[in-house]
């Protein structure tokens, strides 16, 4: 999602591309790993190797109640999953006595299944006896969830099944976990069972059709399917059942289903290149709702005094996961804001988009022109010709061109300019632990949701949001 504090350290390392770079601030570290890691393996760094690294940083801060609000944070305003089982299963085992505790456990966990996560993270790494703290809280918690929440992540196909965790847990009596312990909890009348059971019912091809078309009509009309899931069946609906696409759109563009989600804003591009990867009926329709549906997740857009330049990194390391959040966050400023495009590898250039088209179209053509080259981020300010009151720039912060990192090239760049010296926004969006812009008047912050767009303009004002932010989350 995001990270915000002033770079007061200088100090020079090498990054993982070998170039030089500057170490971040340990509380900066990890909250770019907690605000960017999907525990999966990166093109630098592998998945164990980032886990390696985050326990290290919670040893070096020493701050456990910091560490336990940005793991709140990240799990319950940016959406974050696997990163924040891991630091709850590590707290668990290296904070004892302290009363907090128990209150992060419980507000830690979103979901049913974050429980058992966190139960399957804490028992592989540290076996059992489980701490009291973490089975009062984590108990806690599942006392929050109703029948549906319950049976619908029951986990029966799991090693660790969430009766197992009750038994283990002894959370507070509710009737909803009565019944998922005594065997009477229905069965939850998810997306995935209806579907099933629709296909197993069919005894011909065309049955199974109709079936499954009934099926999503039911699940759709009772908005019994998650926002997450819509998005990621929507080429299976239009297929199966393409007389839906109105209430679909309609549940697509529900600003309150949206901001519930906590779903990720690349998830929309992930969802208009599946649908884009066969010619259905009423595409054009789900496109429309999408970019609309984009625009309620972003809509706290900043709009900025002066001109602006964003810079997307486009090299090789950058494609998958983070160009389509680069190229998207860069799409929505470019068509809310008077501002100027730059795509930079082993070069950088100026780039144009017709700002009339919808904000997934211009994400598209942006990760369309990447280069995949080499990273240069001395380009950047070799190449800009005019004054900007504030750069973005969105990337790996993986530069290795020149080997050194800008700091040179900035200065230039501000001294060609008549000593106008820009506010920097630095994203990492990769969180592999260093820097670029150490300079005063530099934003460091990590990763892109919906409340990236609130940062950015609250930055404009205060340099320590985010940080009073976390730290006004009280256990």
């Amino acid at each position: 999602m995001k990270f915000n504090t002033q770079a007061q350290n200088t100090q020079r390392t090498l990054n993982l591309a070998g170039g030089e770079a500057i170490v971040q601030s340990p509380k900066m570290e990890l909250l770019s790993i907690l605000l960017t890691s999907f525990v999966e393996d990166q093109f630098y760094r592998k998945s164990d190797q980032t886990l390696v690294r985050l326990r290290e940083l919670m040893h070096v801060i020493g701050d456990h109640k910091f560490v336990a609000k940005a793991a709140v944070y990240a799990r319950t305003q940016a959406g974050m999953r696997s990163i924040t089982h891991v630091v709850a299963a590590d707290l668990a085992k290296s904070v004892k006595g302290a009363d907090w505790t128990k209150d992060f456990f419980a507000r830690v966990v979103h979901r049913p299944d974050d429980v058992l996560e966190i139960l399957a993270r804490y028992v592989a790494e540290h076996k059992k006896p489980l701490p009291n703290s973490l089975k009062k809280g984590l108990g806690r918690a599942l006392a929050r969830f109703d029948a549906y929440q319950l049976a619908k992540y029951r986990g029966e196909t799991r090693a660790l099944k969430l009766v197992d965790a009750v038994n283990l847990l002894h959370p507070p009596h509710t009737e909803a976990l009565g019944a998922l312990v005594n065997g009477t909890l229905k069965p939850a009348e998810t997306w995935e069972t209806k579907l099933t059971q629709a296909g197993q019912e069919a005894k011909t091809e065309h049955a199974k059709a109709a079936k499954k078309s009934q099926a999503w009509a039911e699940l759709i009309e009772s908005r019994k399917i998650g926002y997450f899931a819509l998005l990621r069946n929507l080429r299976n609906i239009l297929e199966q059942a393409p007389k839906l696409v109105d209430p679909v759109c309609k549940l697509l563009t529900d600003e309150k289903l949206i901001r519930r989600s906590l779903v990720l804003p690349f998830r929309f591009r992930t969802a208009i290149d599946a649908i884009q990867s066969k010619t259905l009926t009423n595409q054009q329709k789900i496109f429309r709702a999408l970019n609309q549906a984009v625009d309620t997740s972003l809509r706290n857009v900043p709009r900025f005094a002066g001109r602006t330049l964003i810079a997307v990194d486009s090299s090789a390391s950058m494609i998958g996961r983070p160009m389509k959040i680069a190229s998207l966050f860069a799409a929505v400023l470019y068509k809310s804001n008077c501002l100027d495009l730059m795509l930079f590898s082993s070069d950088a250039k100026y780039v144009m988009m017709n700002c009339d088209d919808s904000t997934l179209t211009i994400a598209k053509r942006i990760e369309d022109k990447a280069q995949c080259g080499g990273t240069n981020f001395h380009a950047i300010f070799q190449n800009a010709d005019r004054a900007y009151a504030r750069v973005i720039i969105l990337s790996d912060m993986q530069g290795w061109m020149g080997y050194h990192a800008p700091k040179d090239s900035f200065n230039a760049y501000v001294r060609a300019q008549g000593g106008h010296r820009p506010r920097v926004f630095s994203f990492d969006l990769a969180g592999h632990g260093t820097l670029q812009f150490p300079e005063t008047g530099v934003y460091c912050l990590a990763g892109f949701s919906d409340k990236t767009m609130d940062t950015l303009r609250f930055l404009e004002e205060d340099k320590t949001t985010l940080l009073k932010e976390i730290e006004a989350i009280e256990f």
